[in-house]
């Protein structure tokens, strides 16, 4: 049985951060949130998509891959639900690229939790991250405890980095140059989100 190394969690942590702070429906929602609801409300909302993420890691080192070849038909209907969700979000953040972003009541803690978990419960970059790049980092018989920690190792890394979002938005010279820049940052995220939907609903 091989035993889990630090530079297997450096992979790992590497491949997260790139793919938390890439363009995608997650980072979108966290950005979304801070800018409209405030940095609490970010946060919040950085802890609902990270609790889900990493319980498809979870999943996936547990044997998420194994699943879906002995059940083919749900991977497919994950995989078309979750591009023709990142397709929807595609158009509207590109009809809403000029709209102004403004201040609102910040949502409930509940709600706020709810839409970052539930969104990334369909989200098919996040599950695509678990089947993948975890099968390819970590070897196949981890032990129970080993499981946990990298269950958890994802949880914080990624709550940390919502978090430095959040955190950074707050402040208001980063905030307004965000919001100088939006028309161009969210058309070119609607790019990226409507070029992965599309890839995701051609893959077989």
């Amino acid at each position: 049985m091989e035993t889990l190394t630090l530079a297997q969690i450096g992979a790992f942590n590497a491949a997260l951060l790139i793919a938390v702070l890439g363009p995608g429906p997650a980072f979108l929602v966290a950005v979304q949130a801070s800018l409209t609801g405030g940095r609490a409300a970010g946060i919040v909302t950085g802890a609902g998509l990270a609790v889900m993420a990493a319980l498809w890691t979870l999943a996936a080192l547990l044997g998420l891959e194994a699943l879906f070849e002995l059940f083919p038909y749900a991977y497919t209907a994950l995989r078309i639900g979750g591009a023709l969700l990142v397709l929807v979000i595609a158009v509207q953040v590109w009809r809403g690229a000029r709209r102004p972003i403004e201040t609102a009541t910040p949502p409930s803690s509940r709600r706020a939790f709810a839409r970052g978990f539930f969104l990334n419960l369909g989200n098919p970059k996040s599950i695509i991250f678990s089947a993948g790049v975890l099968l390819v980092i970590f070897p196949p018989d981890l032990r129970a405890a080993e499981i946990a920690f990298i269950t958890l190792n994802h949880f914080v890394l990624e709550l940390v980095a919502y978090a430095g979002v959040a955190t950074l938005l707050a402040r208001d010279g980063v905030r307004a140059r965000y919001l100088a820049a939006k028309p161009l940052i969210t058309r070119a995220m609607a790019l990226v989100l409507g070029g992965l939907g599309l890839r995701l609903l051609v893959t077989t």
